[in-house]
């Protein structure tokens, strides 16, 4: 069974950049779908942006244009790269496949 570890989540200003990364145990190659995705304190946990094995990729409305869900088979890893970060985006984000989760990783945009 795959093993995710998430990081790089922070403390960032509205409107700043980060990059969350996710490393699987295994070769990601064939898994089908990854996603990404966070919960806000109080609320249910959402789906942020999802990758597939072909590289087509989804987002949530509320991230298109900001985000950008990328993966790189030769690292096993999965990426999120946030831009243009708002208050809104503060939430623990969180690695998927299959029906593993990582530990998750803190996100908290305030000035």
């Amino acid at each position: 069974q795959v093993q995710l570890v998430e990081s790089g989540g922070g403390l960032v200003q509205p409107g700043g950049s980060l990059r969350l990364s996710c490393l699987a145990s295994l070769n990601i190659f064939n898994i089908q779908i990854m996603g990404w995705f966070r919960q806000a304190p109080g609320k249910e946990r959402e789906v942020v942006a999802t990758i597939r094995s072909g590289g087509s990729t989804n987002y949530a409305d509320s991230v298109k244009g900001r985000f950008t869900i990328s993966r790189d088979t030769a690292k096993n890893a999965v990426y999120l790269q946030m831009n243009n970060l708002k208050p809104e985006d503060t939430a623990v984000y969180y690695c998927n496949a299959y029906s593993t989760w990582g530990q998750g990783t803190l996100v908290t945009v305030s000035s």
